[in-house]
């Protein structure tokens, strides 16, 4: 029985191998979903209703199960990037907003989830989610944020000169800063957090297009199934040693 000092969660802890796997589910979620939008042909627009019908499933089930299960929460957040890349490059190519508009025009909608979550509940969690109005918000969020990292990551690798690894740095670096300002601050954890975890979408990004465009593209061109595959592959490890049962977590 849950009490006032001991709060249940349904998300994993925040430890080095959440990030680790975080960044392998948006570099899958970026292969995937251009292996079904783009190699499979099924365009942007009807992949996007495809993962998001997917994604609603998955959240539903999660909001709906009393405790963490480790492979449903996985699965929600692999249905948000991939349905996050496909709905970016629907906004960015498709609608014509360019990536530029598209980033903007997603971040306001992020700011606006966080506010709204906020002004509602009085505090914007990340690892405390336990309760249908919490978790809503907790799902819409990173739904929304990695979609934004898409745009984000395609603009830095598409717009600018860095290219697609040249990107990958250059996001690994600002999280590098997340993590110093971790440590050696007192910045806001909750803060911290939403920057972390939106810098690790255009990571994931960069590092599938390094993996899947041809060589003239500057990738290594092993293919957008290819890679998904290993990925995937990669991911069921990581979630099998890292998985843990429910868990609580005390108030300070």
């Amino acid at each position: 029985m849950v009490n006032d000092k001991q709060a249940q969660t349904k998300v994993p802890q925040i430890t080095l191998a959440f990030w680790v796997i975080k960044i392998f589910a948006t570099t899958l979620g970026e292969t995937g979903g251009d292996a079904v939008s783009m190699t499979m042909g099924l365009g942007y627009l009807a992949s996007t209703a495809l993962f998001f019908l997917i994604f609603i499933a998955f959240v539903t089930a999660q909001i709906r199960t009393q405790r963490y299960h480790p492979w449903l929460y996985w699965a929600v957040i692999l249905a948000t990037t991939t349905a996050g890349t496909t709905l970016s490059d629907f906004l960015d190519r498709t609608a014509k907003l360019g990536y530029m508009g598209g980033s903007l025009l997603i971040a306001s909608v992020l700011v606006l989830v966080l506010l709204t979550w906020r002004l509602t509940l009085g505090r914007i969690g990340f690892q405390q989610i336990y309760g249908a109005k919490v978790e809503a918000f907790y799902w819409t969020a990173i739904l929304v944020s990695n979609t934004l990292g898409t745009a984000l990551g395609d603009f830095t690798a598409d717009n600018g000169s860095l290219g697609f690894m040249g990107g990958a740095i250059l996001f690994g670096g600002l999280l590098v800063l997340v993590a110093l300002a971790y440590y050696f601050t007192k910045a806001s954890r909750a803060l911290l957090f939403w920057l972390a975890f939106v810098l690790t979408r255009p990571l994931g990004a960069t590092l599938g297009d390094t993996l899947t465009k041809s060589h003239e593209q500057g990738g290594l061109a092993f293919g957008t199934l290819w890679s998904s595959a290993a990925l995937a592959l990669v991911m069921v490890v990581l979630i099998v040693l890292t998985s843990t049962p429910s868990r609580t977590v005390q108030d300070g």
